[in-house]
């Protein structure tokens, strides 16, 4: 099919659905923290602040690589839950296509200035943006994520034969001085100042970052959250490459990057958010549509790990479903609240099993790019 997607709720199509094979490890390094910072300071008994995982010269040192081992049952199902969400998009007649796999063998990437381990395409949505008929490689947030959008090479190659334009925005040099906030006046108050940054002869100052996941998508406009300097620029050149065709709109500081966690367009006039205070960040317009809020997650209602194993998500990761269409929602089918209530709002709820959501980081909506739907360039703003 044509590359056609313009928002996140009208009937899919196609999707491309990421791959978990390969998850060895993750890497706590600066663009980590900086990334996570949001969860790292939140709530007690939900997930740990960044002091409850360094402290002393930890704390002082964790812009150093760490290193943090995944345990291998916990993988296998990681796994077994992906497959059987792309099991459950096929029954709903949604064609399925998936990214190259990562081979073992490449485990290590290298730049000038930084090395990191190859973190596998699944969070599919951080990286590229879909606008209607364009495919926008967004610039990397991660370290250990900068050449993830390879891995869907062989999947745009074939939208860009059939017509579909492909944009990669600047790829940044990543090194410590590219991360704002220098100046903490320009961040959300939940990011994490960058500890000890070190100079390189690499440094060309804060640098364009952003996630696609920053981003929400309603027809002819697109919704941009903004916490810091990296963001910024990159809603610029958003501006400056989409003017004429979309209608970009700020928003400052309603989380720390993500915004698929916290505010979520099920339909038109219908949002599904975490609080009521999401809807002071929000257009005027969009604080018109109804709302559904976010039943409060109890601790319970994910696994525990032994040995200190930190879950960085926050504990509304389970916020982040996929729409098959404007009435059929896939949830996590340990959400029973959750699913309770949208059934009491007239959706119709697919449950599938993800378990280690919280331990890896990414829900339905992350682990999906939506790459054809029916809807089209509408107005939903005015």
């Amino acid at each position: 099919m044509l590359l056609n997607s313009f928002d996140d709720f009208s009937p899919l199509k196609e999707v491309v659905l990421g791959s978990a094979g390969d998850y060895i490890e993750r890497i706590r390094d600066m663009s980590f923290d900086m990334f996570i910072s949001d969860n790292l300071s939140g709530a007690r008994g939900y997930y740990p602040s960044i002091s409850d995982w360094y402290t002393g010269e930890g704390r002082r040192e964790r812009n150093e690589p760490h290193r943090l081992a995944l345990k291998e049952r916990f993988l296998h199902e990681l796994v077994e839950d992906v497959e059987g969400m792309a099991e459950q998009l096929e029954k709903l007649s949604v064609r399925v296509l998936r990214p190259m796999a990562l081979d073992p063998a490449c485990a290590e990437m290298t730049s000038p200035a930084w090395s990191a381990p190859v973190t596998p395409p699944l969070n599919l949505r951080d990286n590229t943006l879909i606008l209607g008929d364009e495919i926008i490689e967004t610039p990397p947030t991660l370290r250990a994520r900068y050449f993830e959008t390879q891995f869907l090479k062989p999947v745009f190659m074939e939208y860009f034969r059939q017509g579909a334009r492909w944009t990669t925005m600047p790829r940044p040099m990543m090194t410590d001085a590219s991360f704002d906030p220098a100046n903490v006046e320009n961040a959300a108050p939940n990011i994490e100042v960058p500890l000890n940054p070190r100079p390189s002869p690499y440094d060309v100052g804060v640098e364009i970052m952003i996630d696609g996941a920053n981003c929400l998508r309603l027809g002819r406009d697109l919704i941009v959250n903004i916490s810091n300097a990296n963001h910024a620029l990159a809603c610029d050149w958003l501006e400056r490459h989409l003017e004429g065709r979309f209608r970009v709109h700020r928003m400052h500081k309603l989380t720390q990057s993500h915004i698929d966690s916290v505010v979520v367009p099920l339909r038109p006039g219908t949002l599904l958010i975490r609080s009521e205070g999401v809807l002071d960040f929000l257009p005027e317009p969009l604080r018109r549509w109804d709302t559904i809020v976010s039943p409060v997650p109890e601790v319970g209602d994910y696994p525990q790990y032994e040995n200190g194993d930190p879950i960085p998500p926050s504990p509304y990761i389970d916020l982040n479903v996929l729409s098959v269409d404007e009435n059929t929602v896939m949830v996590n089918d340990a959400c029973k609240t959750l699913i309770r209530t949208l059934e009491e709002h007239r959706f119709t709820v697919v449950p599938v099993r993800h378990r280690h959501r919280r331990l890896f980081g990414g829900g339905f909506h992350c682990f999906t790019l939506d790459t054809v739907r029916s809807g089209g360039d509408e107005d939903y703003l005015s």
